[in-house]
């Protein structure tokens, strides 16, 4: 049973109309209205202003301060973007009035889980904020947190998977490289992205699958395979649903789906500039995170846009001045029976950085076989996209800014496509899908001029003396125009033996402190899950690839800020009315 806490007499509450009390961590304001006592927590639930300065008329307390109004008897708010402020019982002993410390209508995992989901839904950014503040203090997991806006995004949104999903995804990602706040800021901006994207976009219905009976077998996924695939073809996004969901039906593993999906996406070249294939991996790395039961609807949303996609081997810069499209179509008719064979060669012997260089040489057709080759002495297809990641990230470490400030997305969409490709493998190799890691490797070359001057690699000084405080860095990105002053802070902090956790998370924050859009998300998420592949090796161009990739998100975060940080303030908010502090009191 709550602890009471005496009130004052009816006769001086009366009197006085209202009265604040303390009531265990809170202060609880007490008022009289149309002769009855009401207790309710003496803080606006909006964003934190004392209730019992507020106006009292018809049952209905207005905050002072944004005038967010609440039924005095049950706390509930009637303006959306406000909670519900939490109300005390009240005895009145013998003219005394008495509260009970615990309230009617306390805070509850299901709770901030509802208000969460109403966030998304009203497109709140201080309700989400609020909400994931609460369940990641009380400890609910960040996974799980993820899936209330998988499942919104997914169903919300006509238009299907798009840069909300796939922000709050990669988020999700690299939660294990950031500290609690850094964690809470990550959640917050996948899940805001995610409310703005599916605002006013209806909700989408599946349209269910093909009737399944006891006679589908093996042979029947192949033929669904290829019914799939020409859907995909003809941009008949209906009929490739039909067939997906029918496929899922049939319960097929993850690892069978990708292979189907994947196959029709890459029948062609660098679809919609990379930013399918990354959407598929990143459906698919939601789905191993929040479980199977949500394929229909995740694995689904891929598909409306398959309908206006660009494909880059209609493109002019495609087949001229050098023709592109024929060698690689040549090429990818040896790899069914290159990979069918790789098994018996072994290890292979091959120049990785000579690989890596020739990747961005201005010789694509040398490279076209160059690639093939180091497919038949053993190297796996794995192994070759991750190279090929390696030069794209090569040319964002070399982008110099002196060229338009728009190429800084051009080179951040061959890395991104070139990550997915490489994630995507790492799930399942088949011949279809290392064709995509020749369309990378072709747009790591269509990206030369990018290059052209290549800014310099910074050497590091003083490598004796002891690492900066990482703080240095956000110092230094507070200010425009800081990109290659970055890159040689880090590249000391490196030299110098410092902490790469630290700096990871270091330059997590440089990210999530900003208004940041879409490919900074990207950006940072993919050099860092590059970057652990190769950490875990020890050779010299394994240390040179972990240089590379610091490298070029550190300078890609510099070159996109700072920006009026609107996101970040909005949970700053969030998290100092979690903790009490008074946001109507100046610092």
């Amino acid at each position: 049973m709550s602890e009471l806490i005496y009130a004052g007499s009816l006769k001086t509450l009366e009197d006085e109309g209202a009265k604040v009390i303390k009531g265990g961590s809170h202060a609880i304001a007490v008022f009289v209205h149309e002769k009855k006592i009401y207790a309710v927590e003496n803080r606006c639930p909006h964003m934190g202003f004392p209730l019992h300065t507020g106006s009292l008329c018809d049952g209905i307390l207005t905050c002072h301060w944004h005038h967010a109004r609440f039924d005095i008897k049950s706390g509930g708010t009637l303006d959306p973007w406000a909670d519900d402020v939490p109300t005390y019982p009240v005895e009145i002993k013998e003219d005394e009035v008495w509260v009970h410390t615990v309230p009617y209508n306390k805070v509850t995992i299901e709770k901030l889980r509802q208000r969460l989901r109403e966030g998304l839904e009203q497109n709140l950014s201080l309700v989400i904020a609020k909400s994931v503040v609460g369940l990641m203090e009380a400890g609910f997991p960040a996974t799980e947190i993820a899936r209330v806006g998988v499942d919104f995004g997914t169903t919300h949104h006509q238009g299907g998977w798009g840069s909300g999903l796939t922000i709050l995804t990669a988020m999700t990602n690299v939660l294990p490289k950031l500290d609690k706040s850094g964690q809470i800021l990550a959640l917050f901006q996948g899940l805001v992205h995610v409310a703005r994207e599916s605002s006013g976009r209806g909700t989408r219905f599946l349209l269910g699958a093909l009737p399944v009976s006891d006679k589908m077998n093996a042979q029947s996924f192949e033929q669904l395979s290829e019914w799939y695939r020409h859907c995909v073809e003809v941009r008949d996004s209906e009929g490739a649903e039909r067939v997906l969901l029918t496929t899922i039906e049939l319960g097929l593993s993850n690892e069978q789906l990708a292979d189907m999906m994947m196959t029709a996406i890459t029948d062609h070249f660098y679809v919609n500039t990379g930013h399918t294939l990354d959407f598929h991996n990143k459906a698919f790395e939601i789905l191993d995170q929040i479980g199977v039961e949500h394929r229909p609807y995740v694995l689904s949303s891929l598909l409306p846009g398959i309908g206006n996609v660009s494909r880059s081997e209609e493109s002019h810069s495609w087949q001229s001045p050098v023709n592109l499209v024929k060698p690689l179509m040549e090429a990818f008719q040896e790899l069914p029976e290159i990979l069918a064979n790789v098994s018996s060669h072994g290890d292979a012997d091959v120049d990785e950085a000579a690989l890596v260089e020739q990747i961005l040489s201005d010789n694509p057709l040398k490279t076209v076989n160059t690639m093939l080759d180091v497919l038949k002495s053993g190297v796996s297809p794995v192994r070759l996209a991750q190279l090929v990641a390696l030069a794209a990230a090569e040319r964002i470490s070399r982008f110099h800014v002196q060229n338009d400030f728009s190429d800084w997305i051009t080179v951040l969409h061959t890395f991104t496509h070139a990550h997915a490709v490489h994630e995507s493998l790492r799930r399942g190799a088949t011949p279809e899908l290392t064709r995509s890691v020749f369309h990378g490797a072709m747009r790591v070359y269509l990206d030369r001029f990018l290059n052209t001057p290549s800014a310099r690699r910074p050497e590091p000084k003083d490598v004796e003396v002891e690492p900066q405080n990482p703080s240095k860095l956000l110092e230094m990105m507070n200010q425009q125009q800081q990109v290659a002053e970055s890159a040689r802070w880090v590249m000391n902090y490196l030299a110098r033996g410092g902490d790469k956790s630290e700096l990871f998370n270091t330059l997590g924050r440089a990210l999530l402190r900003e208004d940041a859009e879409f490919h900074s998300f990207q950006m940072f998420e993919a050099a860092v899950v590059e970057h652990d592949h190769w950490e875990r090796e020890d050779s010299q161009l394994a240390r040179h690839a972990q240089e590379t990739l610091i490298l070029a998100v550190t300078r890609y975060l510099a070159g996109h800020a700072p920006t009026a940080r609107e996101m970040p303030h909005t949970a700053r908010i969030a998290i100092r009315l979690h903790r009490g502090e008074k946001l109507f009191e100046d610092d």
